[in-house]
């Protein structure tokens, strides 16, 4: 079948002067790729990658304009220093050289520490806390705010000397700029308290130094009716903001800090529905941000009213996700999960989770070895040609398998399961979870489109895999049972998410005995229980706390999906023993031993690795990968999965 070209979403765009190719932005985000204040060469690399994927425009963040705005480990750009501007040349041209049009975001933090620590005091419109903060931040004279103004003059020049065709004012997620435009957090009484004179001062400022070269403004649709900057607000400050100190376009979002990166609970853009009331509040172009995935909501958001649709994650999951929607192959997107994981933990630089192309500085990918079981036969004069046998359809199996597929050679894959997917598809069964699937079903189409046979509730015998040249083990791992001596019936987290839509009618009080490290089994188990009815669901825990492994934009979210919830977390304790109505709980520091009602235990166990002893035949390697070598992460998986494919196309024959 041709592929289908969208013309709305390929259609070029004028803004401010310069021509955009198409419709697709990518808005504004970063790696943390920076040493000391400046970009690297990892950074320039980044940015290069991503505009030859063919966004129309390109929007780096992580740009400060100030000292007081930044942190300790100087991972964020120090725009105001005219030192740096080679290094920041280097990123503007990275940009432009893709075919780009290349803008720098601005921000300063204001009240926001990110939750690191600081060297200066945190500021802000006035001493309002935020509630992400512990203490009330210093309120800005009339003079300091002044050398905000001056702040983002200059860096505004300095980022347009170094190559960028423009700047945007971060004035969104409840950064400085957005303190001022809040009723709630500006309770001045001066020149400021009108809640854009800071925002059009400015833009004339910039406007000074810059000329007409555009400038945009992000602005964020802040959570809670008690906000002071919801869309209400929002439509009644645009248009005064662009009557005193006209800009070239506005881009619209949603969140502050731990909620603007929407986990997968989010399934639909949130701007979405209001498009038509936007583009009804203001007269110039207006992008919309925030949790666009699929072609069918950029389309839709064009049709009501957007000039632009932005994205970031998506573009971080594949970097050629404007040329394929432009092009009409939505399906071959190596596709966002929104899991909140290696884009937001910057460990040292941001990855992610399910683009294993995407490596540290100074890596062409994520670094990733897969474990040799037959180191002998791999030199041996014996060595044969011929198919590769991959035993596992997880993510590392069908990673594995793709890459293979796509350099010619024949490769079969092989899994007992009745679905494709292993452990990510167990996942994504969740409650709130299930942008894993979206990651299964791209692995499993893209098998199907290189036309890899897949033969799925079959395991192979040896006889069967010696006409195999090469086989990879991607077999997973399985879930311990914890032992727990007494009558109340017990299951695995593994089998409870197998099972939960069936199990919780009949057994409305749920507890779950968490290993203590918070990651998503458990917190999955109560999400899940919940979403079935359960009537009351109980935590125990030996940790300190709950889901404390997530990141902190995930338990933020979660947290706020669970409030008001039948859900009590018991920490510092573990499961002894039951009774046919309930459990018997003891504290890990105290010993003291307490009873708890409950008709069933869901258990987090370890996670063990499951890999069958292969004997390779005479000439034939066997590769392990993922979960099967040690039980990690997907992104683990996937990593190891390529990095196997790359390891027995470099084989000898």
């Amino acid at each position: 079948m041709t592929p289908r070209t969208s013309a709305t979403l390929a259609t070029p765009f004028t803004l401010g002067g310069l021509t955009l190719r198409n419709r697709l932005v990518a808005t504004a985000h970063a790696t943390a790729a920076v040493a000391d204040g400046a970009p690297t060469e990892a950074d320039a690399s980044y940015w290069r990658r991503l505009a030859q994927g063919g966004a129309a425009m390109v929007i780096s963040g992580g740009t400060a304009v100030a000292p007081e705005s930044t942190l300790p480990q100087r991972y964020l750009t120090e725009a105001w220093r005219p030192e740096i501007k080679d290094a920041v040349r280097r990123r503007a041209e990275a940009i432009t050289d893709g075919g780009a049009i290349a803008f720098a975001q601005l921000v300063h933090l204001g009240r926001e520490t990110l939750g690191a620590g600081t060297y200066f005091a945190p500021v802000s419109a006035a001493a309002v806390r935020s509630p992400r903060e512990a203490t009330a931040p210093h309120a800005l004279s009339a003079e300091e705010v002044r050398d905000v103004v001056d702040a983002f003059r200059v860096s505004a020049a300095n980022s347009v000397q170094a190559g960028f065709h423009g700047v945007e004012l971060h004035a969104g997620h409840g950064y400085l700029l957005a303190q001022f435009l809040s009723h709630v957090n500006n309770t001045r009484d001066d020149e400021y308290g009108d809640r854009i004179t800071l925002l059009a001062q400015v833009i004339d400022a910039i406007r000074s130094e810059i000329g007409e070269l555009p400038i945009g403004v992000r602005v964020s649709v802040e959570p809670g009716e008690d906000s002071g900057l919801g869309l209400d607000d929002l439509t009644e400050l645009l248009p005064r903001l662009y009557a005193a100190s006209p800009f070239a376009y506005v881009n619209v979002t949603t969140g502050v800090r731990n909620t603007y990166v929407p986990g997968m609970a989010t399934t639909r853009p949130p701007l979405l529905e209001s498009v038509g009331r936007l583009r009804a509040a203001v007269a110039l172009p207006l992008l919309i941000s925030q949790g666009f995935r699929t072609v069918a909501d950029i389309e839709r958001a064009l049709d009501t009213g957007a000039d632009l649709v932005g994205m970031a994650r998506p573009f971080i999951a594949d970097p050629d996700f404007a040329r394929k929607a432009v092009a009409g192959d939505e399906r071959s997107i190596r596709p966002c999960t929104d899991c909140n994981e290696g884009c937001r933990t910057f460990e040292p630089t941001g990855s992610c989770s399910v683009n294993p192309e995407l490596g540290p500085p100074g890596a062409t990918a994520r670094p990733a070895v897969p474990l040799r079981l037959s180191p002998s036969q791999l030199t041996r004069p014996g060595s044969r040609s011929g198919p590769v046998a991959v035993l596992g359809a997880g993510p590392a199996g069908m990673e594995c398998a793709m890459r293979i597929a796509r350099t010619g050679t024949e490769v079969l894959v092989i899994d007992p399961a009745r679905n494709v997917g292993g452990q990510a598809r167990l996942a994504a069964r969740a409650a709130h979870r299930s942008g894993w699937q979206k990651i299964v079903d791209h692995q499993r189409d893209q098998l199907a489109d290189l036309g890899v046979r897949v033969l799925l509730e079959t395991t192979p015998t040896s006889a069967e895999l010696a006409r195999y040249s090469r086989i990879v083990l991607a077999t997973g791992a399985r879930e311990a049972a914890v032992p727990v001596p007494g009558e109340l019936g017990t299951l695995t987290s593994t089998d409870f998410l197998l099972r939960y839509a069936d199990v919780v009618p009949h057994a409305p009080r749920i507890a779950v005995l968490d290993d203590g490290f918070g990651w998503w089994q458990g917190v999955s188990a109560v999400e899940s229980a919940l979403a079935a009815g359960a009537r009351e669901v109980t935590v125990i825990t030996p940790g300190h706390g709950f889901a404390t492994g997530l990141s902190p934009e995930n338990r933020t979210q979660l947290l706020n999906r669970l409030s008001g919830a039948p859900l009590h977390v018991v920490v510092m304790s573990t499961v002894v023993a039951s009774t046919g109505d309930g459990l018997r709980l003891r504290h890990v520091m105290d010993g003291h031993e307490s009873t708890l009602p409950a008709d069933l235990l869901v258990t987090v166990g370890e996670r063990l690795p499951h890999r069958p002893d292969v004997t390779p035949a005479d000439g034939q390697s066997v590769h392990a990968v993922g979960d099967c070598v040690v039980p990690r992460r997907i992104a683990h998986a996937m990593a190891e999965g390529r990095a196997a494919a790359e390891a027995v196309g470099a084989e000898p024959f």
